[in-house]
């Protein structure tokens, strides 16, 4: 088959879960014999048109210099040159600025849509945006021959929503097994002593009810904050919490290795993320062997089920660093199991297997 995945900023990754998604699965799907191709934003630092045996179509994209309308742009670009090839199949990658544009699809291909999150639900947006991103979803759901749901509540709420019959099929992750504590000597932290936090600095991801909760304990220990903080909810969050030597913002870290071996060492590692579905990040995280601290909602609780600690409030995540030291015997959760789950049902090989599935 002739594959084109669409509506990621492009591979290799150096940005998020749908183009770890993207890189994977091409990858994954051009070892099974398909023929694919990956659209790019030609703002990203691969300038090649081949990657790996995957195939690279660059699409002009201004969102960096006229902000969020350039996405529109971008993913209209990117639908206008998929015409001009005979796909078989086209996986679109969300649809929060490409479902107006998805009219536009060749009839030719199979369009299916992974539906990610329920965007409209996200707090950083105005209830107009809001609005418009309900409006969105009803036409990625219309436009569509399949949809996938990363999660088995997104996949339930599309299902009864919409009455349609959506496909689970979640994010894949490594299992983490190279660990090198030399790694830690650069953030000044030592096995198991520290807590971490990696996400996008976004109200939905409960970044400051975490961090709120560390303000208000008198534990001494350090916590590291992994993510971009120079948008304007980052810059908040570093300003209200920069007299607090305990909380270290390192930035954005994409070194893999380094990465993991934080995630490996630390004491909990908080997960806030409460809008969407299967996390990538999450997944990595049961990967690395990690004593997550993962905020209570339905999503977190359908991958992690029993094998974590989970928090609703700052009172709650000062009561887990207060009492939740992971170099104690006998803990309440054991991480064995999640990094089990990895192995068995979070593979890239299930994942492959599954899109491919559906596409023939």
């Amino acid at each position: 088959m002739k594959i084109a995945i669409i509506g990621t900023r492009g591979i290799p990754n150096n940005y998020g879960g749908f183009e770890q998604l993207a890189e994977y699965l091409s990858l994954g799907l051009k070892e099974k014999g398909h023929d694919v191709y990956v659209y790019n934003s030609d703002k990203h630092a691969y300038k090649h048109y081949l990657w790996n045996g995957i195939n690279i179509i660059h699409c002009f994209d201004p969102e960096k210099t006229i902000g969020t309308a350039g996405q529109f742009i971008y993913d209209f670009n990117c639908i206008v040159n998929s015409r001009k090839h005979n796909f078989d199949v086209i996986l679109n990658l969300g649809y929060t600025s490409s479902s107006i544009w998805m009219r536009l699809f060749s009839k030719r291909a199979r369009v299916i849509t992974n539906m990610d999150g329920m965007e409209w639900k996200r707090s950083k947006y105005s209830k107009k945006v809001q609005r418009f991103l309900m409006y969105a979803e009803k036409l990625a759901v219309k436009h569509s021959q399949l949809l996938v749901a990363d999660s088995l509540a997104i996949k339930k709420y599309l299902d009864d929503k919409y009455r349609v019959n959506s496909h689970f099929i979640a994010y894949g992750a490594p299992v983490f097994t190279d660990a090198n504590a030399a790694v830690l000597e650069k953030y000044k932290v030592t096995p198991y002593t520290y807590n971490l936090l990696i996400a996008r600095m976004e109200p939905e991801n409960n970044i400051e009810m975490i961090l709120d909760g560390v303000h208000g304990t008198k534990n001494s220990a350090t916590i590291l904050v992994i993510g971009n903080h120079t948008n304007a909810f980052g810059t908040y969050l570093f300003q209200k919490y920069q007299s607090d030597e305990r909380i270290v913002f390192t930035g954005p870290l994409y070194d893999v290795p380094v990465i993991n071996n934080l995630r490996y060492y630390s004491n909990l590692y908080f997960h806030g993320h409460s809008v969407g579905g299967t996390n990538p990040s999450l997944l990595e995280a049961m990967g690395c062997h990690c004593h997550i601290a993962a905020h209570n909602n339905e999503f977190n609780k359908s991958v992690l089920q029993n094998n974590a600690l989970y928090f609703s409030s700052a009172s709650e995540v000062s009561h887990l660093i207060e009492n939740e030291n992971r170099s104690t015997p006998g803990g309440k959760i054991n991480p064995d199991n999640n990094q089990t789950k990895i192995k068995t049902d979070y593979t890239w090989a299930n994942i492959v297997n599954a899109y491919e599935k559906i596409m023939i």
